[in-house]
């Protein structure tokens, strides 16, 4: 984030705040010019700073925010937004009341692929949406403070978010902890209506890395691939038809659609270049982020739904939101 906003003409990178001091000094040889701190009260002090980028452990991203709000700056939040349906929704209140920009950095969000298949379901082009399937596995990082869901999952369950566009229903999920006290595997499925679902598997212990998402829909089907360096996004011409059958109404004949596949054009902007200007165009023109407080709020209801459906064995768990 540090390099990204210091590189934008349209703002000025005033101060850095770090506690290991080894990163500060490898900082302030690149940022001379930058005041640097170890506490962050000093940033929120000064009346020169607008906005604040927060890029902590998750369980410290409600009090930093909620001081930051408080003092008046902007924010701009690492995912996924906080450790808690509860505490994301007190602070998504609190930006509202203090008039000011609360964004979540959810980067796949603002990547070109992802950009680019969120017009395509837009279009039309491959007709109702079926299913959105997900993997995400490698081998580690294991992280000494959440699980595999709260690590991984906020990527997946935000391009899902965002693609789908509509509230999801209800959430199960099931893991394993092989090692250590956090569950490192687990499958999450989100409903969002009869006929539509998302499934998302995430892994530390995958001999591989991976970082697939398959969307299925009526008319064609896609493929992307975030690892793949030209041809991110396939869209194939692919798909089931059911036709009545002339001798009973009663069954129906299935055929298979084989088409062409094709790939089209993908930038290569920067997401996180994308999410800076995105939190800028929020504060000084009140455009609304892709990925504001509310889609955090929505992510993290889902990722705390499938810590309680892992609770209960799987259980289906009710999204129920406030009115």
């Amino acid at each position: 984030m540090v390099r990204n906003f210091g590189a934008l003409e349209r703002c000025k990178l005033r101060a850095i705040c770090d506690l290991d001091p080894e990163r500060m000094e490898r900082l302030k040889r690149l940022y001379p010019a930058v005041r640097c701190a170890t506490d962050y009260r000093e940033l929120l002090d000064d009346p020169a700073v607008d906005a604040v980028s927060i890029c902590t452990p998750v369980h410290t991203h409600y009090p930093l925010a909620s001081a930051a709000l408080d003092a008046g700056k902007h924010v701009l939040l690492e995912k996924p937004l906080t450790d808690s349906v509860e505490s994301a929704a007190r602070l998504v209140k609190r930006a509202e009341e203090q008039g000011r920009v609360l964004q979540v950095n959810h980067t796949f969000v603002y990547s070109p692929a992802v950009q680019k298949i969120r017009s395509i379901i837009d279009s039309g082009e491959i007709g109702d949406l079926l299913y959105l399937d997900s993997v995400r596995v490698n081998l580690g990082l294991f992280q000494p403070d959440v699980n595999v869901i709260w690590d991984l999952a906020p990527h997946d369950v935000s391009i899902m978010t965002y693609l789908i566009d509509r509230p999801a229903r209800w959430v199960s999920a099931v893991a394993s902890t092989h090692y250590g006290e956090h569950e490192n595997q687990a499958y999450v499925t989100v409903s969002y209506d009869e006929a539509l679902i998302g499934h998302i598997h995430v892994n530390w212990l995958a001999p591989v890395k991976l970082r697939q998402t398959l969307i299925g829909g009526s008319k064609r089907m896609i493929v992307y691939d975030d690892l793949e360096p030209s041809e991110k996004i396939r869209v194939y011409e692919k798909g089931v038809t059911l036709n009545s059958d002339s001798e009973s109404r009663m069954r129906a004949l299935v055929d298979y659609r084989v088409g062409d596949m094709f790939a089209p054009h993908i930038d290569n902007t920067e997401p996180l270049e994308q999410v800076c200007r995105s939190f800028l165009d929020a504060i000084e023109f009140g455009v609304r982020p892709a990925s504001d407080g509310a889609a955090g709020l929505e992510v993290v209801r889902v990722l705390e739904a499938a810590q309680e459906s892992i609770r209960k064995n799987s259980e289906r768990i009710p999204l129920l939101r406030s009115t």
